[in-house]
């Protein structure tokens, strides 16, 4: 009896044994693994997020862009859908748990006691192959992080942009308001010598009514905007709202439209997740052709109450007998492929047609610029001191310095309008169309696993 409880003790050290054992990595696990380590250091701290940077007036848009990379839910659930693809690996390439049996044969009393142990192994290389593809899928899951990211960056600056524009829009119009102002104070004065009419003096009474319920309208707006800011920025509706970043410079183009294009092609995201599910795809065609191979068992069972102890070896192995079965998922495995590489070709397509366009925005706004800053603006400038100085002279009307007015406030405000069609766009082709990360985002800067499968 003691010689039986032995051996079935030891039955049961060799499978709490087994249980506490762990697999070999392949390359690829251990590079995927790297890859989320780098990022995670620039990214998170465990669950928390790195310090924040402090938000002022002071601050420039960089510091809001690093804010929201960190802060935002999106970017953080990205973050988190890779995090799980990568622990996927492990899960994939891993044997199947053991199976510790236990039988008996009672006839009246226990005639047999038989512990056993049983382990089943794939075919060759189906583990590989499932790792294989399991790696692809955390390549494109990262991608889909960094697309994640860029398309944050951009959400910050199109956001950004029209609420600072709203700014300079409502100087704009308390300027012109002041100067209508000044034109109301010239009727007057031109009345009382008798060179103007009360109607004059009507209009621009008129005027100033008009800019002040303009003024009203776009600081009400600014609510909406400001809403869509504090989403960007990952900040809850009933957070405070936070300083704006200081009014950026005009920023150039930089590279040439040739060099960004080349640019896009290699680092925009979306391309390169589309790489990767075709590297997914061809994957799943190994691990389809692999079902060919048959699976096998092996184990044993002791009966611990005969006498001599009686061993069992078990041995089985399956026979991978439905052909069309193995034939069809070989065949949905290289449909997908072919579905991959065609999203691909109409990804690069489609981009090429927002390249097109973002640059044609971007030249437009330029040439806008240049007409409105340089040539439309001093005229108009000069348009309305001469208009004011005949108006004085009595030499014309009160609606011609109207008019002149309405012309200067309607530049002002397109000069606005196309600088934030210039950044938005310049935004859109850098962080989405490029795929050019800002300064400090959490990305990997040579990412050497992802890299080295996707070229």
């Amino acid at each position: 009896m003691l010689k039986s409880a032995t051996i079935l003790a030891t039955a049961l050290a060799a499978g709490f044994a087994l249980a506490g054992c762990r697999g070999v990595a392949p390359p690829e696990e251990r590079a995927a693994r790297a890859d989320f380590k780098a990022v995670e250091n620039n990214y998170r701290h465990g669950h928390h997020a790195l310090q924040l940077p402090e938000l002022t007036n002071d601050s420039d848009i960089n510091d809001f862009l690093r804010f929201a990379m960190l802060r935002n839910p999106q970017v953080e659930a990205a973050f988190y859908d890779w995090e799980a693809s990568v622990e996927s690996i492990t899960v994939e390439r891993s044997l199947p748990d053991p199976t510790l049996t236990f039988e008996t044969y009672i006839a009246g009393t226990v005639t047999s006691l038989m512990p056993g142990l049983m382990m089943n192994f794939p075919g060759p290389g189906k583990l590989g192959a499932r790792a294989e593809a399991a790696s692809a899928e955390s390549r494109a899951k990262y991608f889909q992080f960094e697309s994640s990211v860029l398309q944050t960056a951009y959400t910050v600056k199109q956001t950004a942009f029209p609420l600072l524009y709203l700014d300079a829009q409502i100087r704009v119009d308390r300027q012109t308001l002041a100067l209508a102002g000044d034109l109301e104070r010239l009727s007057r004065a031109q009345d009382e010598v008798g060179k103007a009419t009360l109607q004059d003096l009507l209009r621009a009474q008129i005027e100033q009514e008009r800019l002040r319920t303009d003024i009203v309208n776009l600081e009400d707006s600014r609510h909406s905007l400001m809403a869509q800011f504090k989403a960007a920025l990952g900040l809850a509706p009933g957070e405070a709202d936070p300083p704006l970043p200081k009014m950026p410079a005009p920023a150039p183009a930089g590279m040439s439209d040739d060099e960004l294009f080349a640019a896009a092609l290699t680092n925009n995201p979306g391309l390169k997740e589309m790489q990767a599910e075709i590297l997914v795809a061809e994957a799943g065609i190994r691990t389809a052709q692999k079902e060919k191979i048959p699976d096998f068992s092996a184990g044993f069972e002791t009966d611990v109450k005969a006498s001599p102890v009686v061993w069992n070896p078990q041995f089985s192995v399956t026979l991978p007998m439905w052909r069309d079965k193995i034939a069809s998922e070989i065949r949905a495995a290289e449909a997908g492929k072919h579905a991959a590489a065609a999203r691909l070709t109409a990804g690069q397509i489609a981009l090429a047609v927002d390249f097109a366009g973002a640059t044609f925005t971007v030249r437009e706004a330029d040439r806008e610029l240049d007409l409105i800053h340089n040539r439309l603006l001093p005229r108009a400038r000069q348009s309305l001191d001469v208009s004011r100085g005949a108006y004085r002279s009595g030499q014309v009307d009160f609606l011609n310095v109207i008019d002149a007015e309405r012309t200067l406030l309607a530049l002002q405000l397109d000069e606005i309008a196309m600088r934030v069609q210039r950044e938005t766009a310049l935004a859109q082709l850098s962080l989405i169309v490029a795929g050019l990360p800002p300064p400090d985002a959490p990305l990997l800067d040579l990412p050497h696993a992802i890299a080295n499968t996707t070229r």
